[in-house]
């Protein structure tokens, strides 16, 4: 039996299909109550609350802990593993950077890491860079502005079908422990992202040059969001935004 945290959210409705097709027996744990369907149990519990996580547990050999949120990712990875002792093989998705940009998520990020890695339960840890969905959606917000703000900063987004793959190999493997990066197939600057999302939806907008000030903006400029030698997915950022778009504009 394989748990999976976060089943619900983008990453986790292409993980689920995937782990179904592979044979194996799929747990969900949720924070609102469901009933079994499609072949998946549910269980009702909140990692941050701390409720509903001994359920979800047991009877599980592994964990595939992808719930993630703007913050308490920490404290809901430290009360999962509290909980995980018999748990044979932990895997976990994480960002590209935990260890090198100083922003408060990614610090979370990084201690959950450190929360598995203390645990005692054998661990496969993913840094994944940012989706493309969560690229579409900042540029998204920041093309309904007048003026469009362009951070000095670099990209290579994934695609989460890439990352979903990926995340099933290292499941139903052996632990790893932390195992190569994995990026999209081409780096970005900001402004090319945006001027190619402008474009594919018609419009124009003025741009300037955002500085991110402090550490953070040291960090991003020197690429320390990047990797160099990490593994690479296969859909381009403009093979996303071509397929998304088109899909939206269907009757």
């Amino acid at each position: 039996m394989i748990l999976l945290t976060g089943g619900t959210g983008t990453l986790g409705r292409h993980v689920t299909p995937l782990l179904l097709e592979a044979g194996q027996q799929v747990r969900i744990l949720s924070r609102h109550a469901q009933p079994p369907r499609d072949g998946v149990e549910y269980v009702t519990g909140d990692l941050v609350a701390d409720t509903g996580i001994a359920e979800a547990v047991a009877g599980v050999s592994t964990i595939l802990h992808l719930a993630g949120s703007n913050k308490g990712d920490d404290v809901a990875t430290r009360n999962l593993m509290a909980a995980a002792k018999d748990v044979q093989h932990v895997v976990f998705i994480s960002v590209i950077g935990a260890d090198r940009v100083p922003l408060a998520w990614l610090k979370s990020q990084l201690a959950a890491e450190q929360a598995i890695k203390q645990s005692g339960v054998p661990w496969t840890i993913l840094r994944a860079a940012q989706f493309h969905d969560l690229v579409l959606k900042l540029a998204q917000a920041m093309a309904k502005l007048p003026l469009v703000p362009v951070p000095g900063m670099r990209l290579q987004p994934v695609d989460v079908r890439d990352v979903a793959a990926r995340l099933v190999e290292l499941t139903l493997g052996e632990p790893a422990g932390l195992v190569p990066e994995l990026a999209g197939p081409q780096e970005y600057e900001m402004r090319s992202v945006l001027t190619s999302y402008l474009q594919a939806i018609g419009k124009r907008r003025a741009k300037v040059p955002l500085r991110i000030p402090g550490k953070a903006g040291k960090a991003y400029r020197a690429g320390d969001n990047l990797t160099l030698d990490g593994a690479r997915g296969t859909r381009t950022w403009e093979a996303f935004l071509a397929e998304r778009l088109q899909g939206s504009s269907r009757p």
